[in-house]
């Protein structure tokens, strides 16, 4: 491995030569960038789904379904009630970091999709968990409602609506749960789109 460059996407792409940012210039910038967005648009959506598939016969510590199948079911659901693809793309990833990073995993899957998604669903990606603590009445340590702190926002009721609907109640392994490969072509379209731009974090 060592030694040995990685191969490049398409084999017509070019490699930069130099081995250190410092010394990138102009022209080297601007062959990365002319194979950037394709590289992006071809493998985002194609990790993004590796990610979540890797998952798939992870064992659980309590609930009936594990992490991957309680995303499955949140996007199915969210798709037979009819909802917009990005909305069931949102569902399907809304926990992908559940296991990575428990304590952040909604702004992990809003850094994830905020680019492509509107800003109404980037906010509810990033504040769910919080949501989420309204239907667990028991959970010692925890903040019912946490999420009073944002009533008023435009996207509090649409949050509020997922998490009850989609969320809160998708751990039953009673529930449909659809292929992920049908999922697949809509998670492709959803980053296929021009990403917007995201604001520094302040």
């Amino acid at each position: 491995m060592t030694g040995e460059r990685t191969p490049l996407l398409r084999p017509e792409w070019s490699y930069v030569e130099k081995e250190s940012l410092d010394d990138f210039r102009a022209d080297d910038w601007a062959l990365l960038n002319s194979q950037r967005a394709p590289y992006y648009a071809e493998q985002q959506a194609a990790q993004a789904l590796r990610l979540l598939a890797a998952s798939a016969d992870d064992p659980g510590f309590g609930y009936q379904v594990n992490n991957f199948r309680h995303c499955i079911q949140s996007a199915t659901l969210a798709m037979q009630d009819g909802r917009d693809e990005e909305y069931v793309v949102m569902a399907l990833l809304h926990d992908i970091g559940f296991v990575a990073c428990p304590k952040t995993h909604g702004q992990f899957a809003a850094q994830l999709l905020a680019p492509y998604v509107s800003e109404e669903n980037a906010w509810l990606l990033e504040r769910h968990m919080y949501f989420q603590s309204m239907h667990c009445r028991e959970l010692e340590g925890t903040d019912r409602f946490a999420r009073e702190r944002w009533r008023g926002h435009p996207a509090f009721a649409a949050t509020a609506e997922f998490v009850a609907r989609y969320d809160q109640n998708t751990i039953s392994p009673r529930l449909p749960e659809a292929p992920l490969s049908v999922f697949e072509p809509m998670v492709r379209r959803v980053f296929a789109r021009p990403p917007r731009a995201v604001p520094l974090p302040p």
